[in-house]
């Protein structure tokens, strides 16, 4: 659905874990914030200078994870998931309260944030929803990854994943965030190779990784005793990273988006360079809510906006 007003929630709601990277315990306490704030994290472990915007200008590491940090040096860390939750349940404005540095993985994917989210209301605020409607098509390449973006009527994701190891091989998925069943998208966890843990552990990183939070793969089955959740696991959580990754320009988008091994850090070198041309997008409001319905491809759903 596209919706005319901005919402938050109405109680705080809590969850806690282990961070994936850093493997420490933290808990996220999210509560409900006032109309044009947007997503704020606040380190409540810190006294001072502890409010991050979720903007993909304090993006300051993207390796294995999306972390931000303000002006101060304050971070957190593994923050797409939980971006792709909020995207995901039309929530624009909330405070993140987190006693760490790091947002706990849970069960690697975006559903415990959506099961907290869905346990607390919807408040629809006083002020309109913006969107970053696509005028003109987008492209970048960097290292031999792709990723563009050209106008649509919807929210979609057309996603290519190639990788050697034969599980999980070349998977391609084409998702509209407005009409298909999300399900297959936020329960779908991270996942890496066997052969790439040791690689991983020496960088200090996945202190906190396990097969309860993680899809792990070898040259010949997946490790976890309960397999994958759906056939396209591997690349519908790449689509969920995007989301949530996406989610950090400050607006929910209007366009078709097509990426080929991409990845956090191409997710966010594309966003600085798209918002830097002006010239291919609309900031736009809408007139009434659109409840999108399933469609033939042929048809389109027409949106009323204020420029």
């Amino acid at each position: 659905m596209f919706k005319v007003y901005q919402q938050t929630i109405s109680n705080p709601v809590s969850i806690e874990g282990i961070g994936l990277h850093s493997g420490k315990k933290s808990k996220i306490t999210i509560l409900p914030a006032k109309e044009d704030q947007g997503i704020i994290f606040k380190r409540v472990d810190l006294k001072e200078n502890n409010l991050i915007f979720a903007d993909y200008k304090n993006v300051s590491d993207t390796q294995l994870c999306t972390s931000i940090k303000n002006n101060h040096g304050i971070k957190v860390t593994t923050i797409e998931h939980l971006l792709a939750a909020l995207y995901i349940s039309e929530i624009d404005n909330v405070l993140i309260e987190i006693n760490n540095s790091e947002v706990p993985i849970m069960d690697g994917s975006a559903k415990p944030f959506i099961s907290i989210l869905n346990k607390t209301k919807k408040v629809k605020l006083n002020k309109k929803r913006k969107y970053i409607k696509i005028t003109k098509k987008v492209s970048m390449e960097n290292n031999g990854r792709k990723i563009s973006i050209k106008p649509s009527d919807y929210f979609e994701v057309d996603y290519k994943l190639n990788f050697e190891n034969k599980i999980i091989g070349k998977q391609k998925n084409l998702v509209n965030f407005q009409i298909d069943d999300l399900k297959n998208i936020y329960t779908s966890r991270t996942f890496c190779l066997y052969e790439d843990i040791e690689k991983i552990k020496k960088l200090g990183l996945a202190k906190g990784g396990s097969l309860d939070n993680a899809v792990v793969v070898d040259e010949n089955s997946v490790l976890n005793k309960e397999g994958l959740r759906n056939n396209q696991e591997f690349v519908n959580h790449k689509i969920l990273d995007l989301a949530g990754d996406f989610l950090l320009s400050g607006h929910r988008t209007i366009g078709k988006v097509s990426c080929n091994q991409g990845g956090h850090e191409l997710t966010n070198i594309f966003l600085n360079k798209l918002i830097i041309q002006k010239s291919s997008f609309s900031i736009i409001e809408l007139q009434e809510d659109l409840v999108t319905e399933k469609i033939s491809p042929n048809n389109s759903v027409k949106i009323a906006v204020n420029a």
